[in-house]
């Protein structure tokens, strides 16, 4: 995986909230991930996340389950997956770009649009989590082609300057999050095409959506979320399990390495 970074690179992400890096795998590494993917895809049948017990993150809108096929925490049955997303030389480009010195995994997701799959609405990922940050980051890599066609990604440069951690739900409604912040809808998007084996970068705080799948094809992608080391619990399960959600007081540090294993740490 290539992993450098000029200091454009970092510069453009800190400003925009969000960087393309084409070819960040060969097709040797391209082929074997998502091979991994298909492979733990199979393993989790209909379970959403995996070694989930009990209700985890159900889903009962009938909309957003033809969003696309999402499913978690890969890393955690497949080697290769987890050889991928918690390489120390990705969690020091990802602390790089967001000028910390240590990253935890929050959660993987497969996420593939069926061919004619709803758009994906515009939101904020970091405020459905169990912390709140400014320095969240997640890596978007395509496993086949996002296009204008099958539902590639598009930012608003700059939202993660002044985005609160105020959301919406992925729902019908592609334009619920300018209800929130009004200013946004004078922000250009930004659409960002991928080819197979490419990848965006995006703060937890900045805004993005996806088009609807126009196509009789997929839309394979395989993503990781990251939050800084030392973040602390704010009262919000997400995809926390049971019993560890309600042993969890706000303000404790979110270091369980079974669960939110560090990636990398300076020093």
């Amino acid at each position: 995986m290539k992993t450098t970074l000029t200091k454009d690179q970092i510069t453009t992400y800190r400003e925009q909230g969000f960087l393309a890096i084409h070819d960040v795998l060969d097709p040797t590494e391209l082929e074997a991930l998502g091979h991994a993917v298909d492979e733990a895809l199979v393993v989790m049948g209909e379970q959403r996340v995996s070694g989930s017990k009990d209700d985890d993150v159900k889903i009962d809108d009938d909309y957003y389950s033809k969003v696309f096929t999402q499913k978690l925490n890969l890393w955690k049955i497949n080697e290769t997956v987890k050889s991928y997303f918690l390489s120390t030389d990705l969690g020091r480009m990802l602390c790089e770009l967001e000028g910390v010195d240590g990253m935890r995994v929050w959660h993987d997701q497969a996420l593939i649009k069926q061919p004619f799959a709803n758009a994906t609405a515009w939101h904020l990922d970091n405020p459905y989590w169990s912390t709140y940050t400014h320095h969240a980051i997640s890596i978007w890599i395509a496993l086949e082609d996002a296009t204008w066609q099958n539902g590639c990604m598009y930012y608003l440069p700059g939202t993660h300057r002044t985005a609160t951690f105020d959301n919406v739900t992925i729902g019908k409604n592609m334009n619920a999050l300018f209800d929130v912040y009004g200013d946004w809808k004078k922000i250009n998007s930004v659409g960002v095409p991928l080819k197979a084996g490419s990848c965006a970068l995006h703060n937890g705080l900045t805004a993005h959506g996806a088009g609807a799948n126009m196509t009789n094809g997929t839309r394979r992608a395989m993503t990781c979320a990251y939050i800084p080391d030392g973040s602390t619990f704010n009262g919000q399960r997400n995809i926390l399990p049971r019993a560890y959600f309600e042993s969890l007081g706000e303000g404790d540090l979110l270091n369980n390495d079974e669960l939110n294993p560090l990636v990398y740490k300076a020093g």
